[in-house]
């Protein structure tokens, strides 16, 4: 298993943290997802490292910005 986690940018409600999990789960390999609002935080965990180019095209993808590592 691996876990990468990353903070989100611009989330401010429940419908928010919904968009970026249901994004963020078509990364392929990704088998779980926690996202925490108030930090922003988002942890992925996957079998194999997860491409950090892929989940940052899911995030966008949900209307967000990951922010720089």
């Amino acid at each position: 298993m691996s876990t990468s986690t990353y903070t989100v940018i611009g989330m401010t409600c429940g419908h928010c943290v919904n968009s970026v999990t249901d994004e963020v789960a078509q990364v392929p390999g990704v088998s779980d997802i926690d996202v925490d609002l108030p930090t922003g935080g988002l942890t992925v965990t996957s079998e194999v490292p997860v491409d950090d180019a892929a989940v940052r095209a899911a995030v966008e993808e949900a209307g967000y910005q990951l922010a720089a590592k």
